[in-house]
Order: C-alpha cells, then structure tokens, then sequence
C-alpha cells in the first residue's frame, strides 16, 4: 500500500461529490443505473533487476508502451485461468511485475485524467453465442464472476477481450484454443480497432473473419467494483488479469489516452504518493495488492484464489469513521461483500 499522502489524495471526496451526496441524502435526486463493464490488468515480466546483497531489488524506473517485444523482457503467456509461463531470469537477476496503464485525456467525461487500466463498457453484442471460445465456459464464468445469468458472464469476458484490443492493441484470441495471434501491429488490425470503436463492427464478427477463436482462459478473475451512487456516470465492473501474450506488444493508442506506460505496481504508488499520478480507489487498490507478486506467474496465482465480492465504496457526510478529507465527508470502502449494491445493466 502506498503512503499516508498517496491515500488522502485517491480517497479525497470532491466538492462536487459531497454536493450531490448531500443531495441524495436529501432525497432530491436518485442515483444513476451502473452499465456493466469489464476491465483488463495487463500483466508482463519487466526487465531483470540485480539482486542485491539483502536480497532487496536495485531501483529502476517504468518502461514505456511497446516494449513487450517477441522474445524481450516480460513477453509472457498463460494457459489457463489462474497460471500462466513467466519469463525466466539470470543468475543473480530477477524479473519484477509490470502492469500497463494509461492516463485518460482530460476530455472524457469519466474519471478524466485519472490514470486506469484498458476497460469499458459491456455491449449487448459481447453476448453473441456464435463467437468461438475456449478455456471455462460461460456457466463457469458466472460463478467466478458472480452472474446469475450465464449470457453476462459471457457478455463480460469478450469484453474483456474486445476492450484489451481496442485500448491496447493486444489480441487475447488465436487461430486454434492453444495459440494466440503473434502480431496484431499491422495496420489491418487498426482498421478493425476503429471499425470496432465507431460500432460499425461487433467483435463476434472480427473474429469470424479473422478465424480465431477467444481465449478465455487466458483471463483470471480478479475484483468486482460497482462505482459510487453519487457519481452521475456508474458501471458495475468486473476486473480481469491478464498475461501480454508471446510476441505482442502494446500499441500507442490515443483514442481515450494521452499518456501510456508500462509500471511497476510500487513505482506506481510511489508516483501517487508524489502528486505525479492520479487514479480511483479500484485502480489503485489493484495496484496495492499486485505489490505482494514478484512475477506474472505469482500475481495470476494469487487472482486463482480470491474470492470475488462486489465493493461499492460510499459517501458518508459529516462522519468520523472513513477517510476524512475535510470536507464534511468521508469515503466510506466496505469490505467486499459487506453491503448491499447496485447491480448493472446491459445496453
């Protein structure tokens, strides 16, 4: 976990917020309807850093977008839902986890600026039962992911997918349910990213022409956050982790994003700590926690363990418990599970 500074400023309350927090409280407006949405950590093996003598790690800064090169530092693929093959290390080296990031233009109507991982909207089109698909099917999704309707569940997982590609480049699908695409950099692929942003193209039909077939295995569950009533914008998400296949690389796009890199989960919360990065509560408890895996492997093995629970932080006005930012009101995170939620909808 990052510092006490680090804490105060993702756990801030808005002005704004507080306002329409009293507001609800007030009876005089009713929340927004969360939209279901999937949200993909992507995951590699950094560059190897020198063990020192204590066993402590030499310092080292992030690397930029595109550095997963075929064969390179942290190129890592998994095989199945909570395991995946990390890349080894040299004597006297060791690989530390990375996780891609990008920072949202100040434009956008959602968390502007704040730094997130690829993610967004499910569409109803996600839901098409014509996609082929290997690893869990979606009756076993829905347990994982806590649907009571098998169609969310597979809805959520090629969302997933579908996001990771549009926002990323990377490609969690292949030719057969033992391989992955090896290059999705051509610019063929960027017309299908666009086509598939302007809506013109669902992702059930990328793949059928391309021939491929999704790969759900190579997603582990990790986390179910439902945004707080008092934002106007609200999505009910389930967060995925997921391995950067062999031979893919992360591609600069701008779309949604003016800055993207490739961070260690520490280094990320050292930059929150100093002002230099700004991120919600999901994102940077998700960061929190990956501080605990040194490698790809260790941080899909411990997603194979959680148990996912909804969170729905909240607002409490004029209350000593929560984190106060001096305001009159305070975050209030539950634990997961603890208290009732709104459950999403599929547009």
């Amino acid at each position: 976990m990052g510092g006490d500074g680090a804490d105060r400023r993702v756990h801030a309350v808005p002005p704004a917020l507080v306002e329409r927090a009293r507001r609800l409280a007030a009876g005089e407006i009713v929340p927004a309807t969360p939209r279901y949405a999937s949200t993909v950590v992507l995951l590699r093996d950094g560059a190897a850093s020198r063990v020192a003598a204590g066993g402590s790690l030499d310092a080292g800064g992030s690397l930029d977008a595109g550095d997963g090169r075929e064969g390179g530092p942290g190129s890592a693929g998994a095989d199945s839902v909570g395991t995946a093959a990390s890349a080894g290390g040299v004597a006297g080296t060791q690989r530390s986890l990375e996780v891609y990031v990008l920072r949202r233009r100040t434009t956008m109507a959602f968390a502007p600026g704040m730094y997130a991982f690829p993610g967004g909207s499910v569409d109803a089109r996600d839901a098409d039962e014509e996609v082929a698909w290997a690893g869990p099917d979606p009756s076993e999704w829905a347990r994982l992911l806590g649907f009571s309707d098998v169609r969310l569940a597979r809805a959520s997982v090629c969302a997933a997918v579908r996001e990771t590609f549009e926002e990323s480049g990377v490609v969690l699908a292949g030719p057969t349910a033992a391989s992955v695409v090896a290059d999705a950099t051509g610019p063929d692929w960027e017309q299908d990213r666009v086509a598939l942003l302007g809506r013109e193209l669902s992702f059930g039909a990328l793949l059928r022409r391309r021939g491929l077939v999704l790969r759900s295995d190579l997603l582990a569950p990790w986390d179910h956050w439902v945004t707080p009533r008092v934002e106007e914008r609200r999505f009910d998400t389930r967060f995925f982790l997921a391995a950067l296949p062999p031979g893919q690389r992360t591609r600069e796009i701008a779309d949604e994003a003016d800055r993207l890199t490739w961070i260690r989960p520490g280094d990320a919360l050292a930059a929150v700590e100093r002002g230099e990065m700004n991120m919600l509560p999901p994102t940077y408890h998700t960061l929190a926690a990956l501080t605990k895996a040194r490698d790809v492997k260790a941080a899909l093995t411990m997603a194979a363990t959680r148990e996912i629970r909804p969170i729905m932080p909240i607002v409490a006005l004029d209350s000593t418990t929560g984190e106060s930012d001096h305001s009159g009101a305070s975050w209030v995170l539950p634990d997961p599970g603890e208290t009732d939620h709104d459950e999403g909808v599929l547009r």
